[in-house]
This record gives C-alpha cells, sequence and structure tokens, in this order.
C-alpha cells in the first residue's frame, strides 16, 4: 500500500510540474495541484493520519466527509463524461458554431485543434453547411479565438466564405448569443438546427448555454481530448456544472468579476 501511495504521488508530482510549465492557470491545474498535496501528505504521514482518522471523533468525521465529498464528486464525473455523447449531430444541421478554447499566441491550442479538426471533419462532409468560430481576444493573445479558428480551416482548405469568425465572446454563454446574432444577420432562424462543436466534457453546459441564447434545436458534436488534458480538464468541469446549477448565467454568480481579470484564455472554469 504505501508503495502504491509513493508511486502515486510522484506521478502526480511530475504531472503537477509540468503543468506549470506547460499550461496556463486555471481551476483545473488547481484541483490537480491540491490533490497532489494532499496525497503527498497522506504519503508521507499515512501512520499518524490514519490514526487520526479512525481513533478520533473529529477524524471520523472529517473521513465521513471526505468519503460522501468524494463519492458525490465521482458521480458527477461520471455524468459528464457520459452527458457529451447524450445530444447528437443527427448531420441534417446547415450550421456548425465552434467554440473557442484558447490560444498559444495567435495559434489554436491543442485542446482547441481537437475541436477546430471535428467541425473541419464534419463541415467537409456536408459541403452547404455555415461554420462559426467563436471566442474573443484574451489578455495575452495576439488576435482575437474566432479569426484564428477561422484561419486554420481556411488554411485546412475549408471555403472561406463557409467560415465566419465571431470575435466579442468571453464565455461560452456569449460565443452563443453572438453567434446567435450573426446568423440572424445572415437569415438564419436561431430555430434551424445547429451543431455545436466542443471537447466532450464540455458539451453538456454548451448544450445548456445553447438553448438559454434561443437555439431551440442545438446538437452536439464532441471533439476528443489530449489524454496530458483528461484530469484537468474532467476535475474543473465538474465544478463547471455545479457553478451552473447554482447560478446558471455566466454573467451571474461569484466569478463573474473575475472574468477579465483572469483573462479569456486562462478561464477559471473553463466558461
Amino acid at each position: 500500500m504505501q508503495s502504491i501511495l509513493n508511486l502515486l504521488a510522484l506521478a502526480l508530482i511530475l504531472y503537477s510540474i509540468s503543468l506549470v510549465v506547460t499550461s496556463n492557470f486555471n481551476m483545473g491545474n488547481l484541483l490537480v495541484w491540491l490533490l497532489t498535496a494532499m496525497v503527498t501528505v497522506y504519503a508521507v504521514w499515512q501512520k499518524p493520519i490514519h490514526a487520526w482518522l479512525h481513533g478520533t471523533v473529529p477524524g471520523r468525521v472529517v473521513l465521513w466527509l471526505l468519503a460522501v465529498c468524494g463519492a458525490v464528486y465521482a458521480v458527477l464525473l461520471v455524468f459528464v463524461a457520459v452527458s457529451g455523447y447524450t445530444n447528437p449531430a443527427t448531420g441534417q444541421e446547415q450550421v456548425v458554431i465552434v467554440l473557442g478554447a484558447g490560444l498559444r499566441r495567435d495559434q489554436p491550442s491543442l485542446l482547441l485543434r481537437y475541436r477546430l479538426d471535428r467541425a473541419l471533419e464534419y463541415a467537409q462532409q456536408h459541403p452547404d453547411v455555415l461554420v462559426v468560430t467563436a471566442g474573443g481576444q484574451g489578455r495575452d493573445e495576439w488576435v482575437p479565438e474566432g479569426q484564428a479558428m477561422r484561419d486554420y480551416l481556411i488554411a485546412e482548405g475549408l471555403d472561406p466564405e463557409r467560415v465566419i469568425a465571431e470575435c466579442k465572446s468571453t464565455s461560452t454563454e456569449e460565443n452563443f448569443l453572438f453567434a446567435r446574432e450573426i446568423l440572424q444577420q445572415r437569415g438564419i432562424d436561431a430555430q434551424e438546427p445547429v451543431v455545436y462543436v466542443t471537447n466532450a466534457f464540455h458539451c453538456y453546459r454548451a448544450g445548456q448555454y445553447a438553448r438559454m441564447a434561443g437555439f431551440s434545436a442545438a446538437h452536439a458534436l464532441p471533439a476528443g481530448i489530449p489524454l496530458r488534458s483528461v484530469l484537468t480538464c474532467y476535475l474543473r468541469e465538474v465544478l463547471a456544472v455545479v457553478y451552473y446549477w447554482l447560478f446558471r448565467s455566466s454573467r451571474s454568480g461569484f466569478l463573474h468579476p473575475l472574468v477579465g481579470l483572469l483573462s479569456l484564455n486562462k478561464k477559471f472554469f473553463y466558461q
């Protein structure tokens, strides 16, 4: 047991260090760092911690709280993992809305490239669809996400006439609100079937915000996720889903004042 704990702690420490070097600050990274600290502390002081948890009244209370919280978190993780595939595209949609996910200077991040490649695949299979790339500009991004996403799709062979960039939004909710405005200007009603592209873990909340924006027939096209991002994204998304259930709109709740402070590509809850 001790050797397994030591190996787990070492793996988490190495992973946490890699996040510092390769990733922007966000809630997912913070959760991994907290998990790393907890596992490392328990691995080093396992015997006294175990004795306190099982041998004292306060310890047993803490143990039960940890067990309940862990069980609830596990259930929510399963919900996030499964819900991304419960509203699949029908193939009849005439509009594809690609949600932004951060840039490295003026280039799409790896997570965003997964979305763009999925959208490109769908657009190539459906030559008549219109593509809207949605995302504004963060403080350390050289261009708006929507523009960089459009450039990426065009460079991959998509007809420029088929791709429209939305460059003002700072959250998933605004992605859909501003995309709807663009579509209305082109005579496309929000009641028409649309498909939104995001990573699978994000599909549930994206679908809720799509409906809030008035898209009554919005379907999901889940993209994959790089292996190195699985733990951070899924841990973070659980809290983001809970935050959505509590406050509904990303314009309400205690985190709204932090959106500008944290910048677009360092979204605390991946809004």
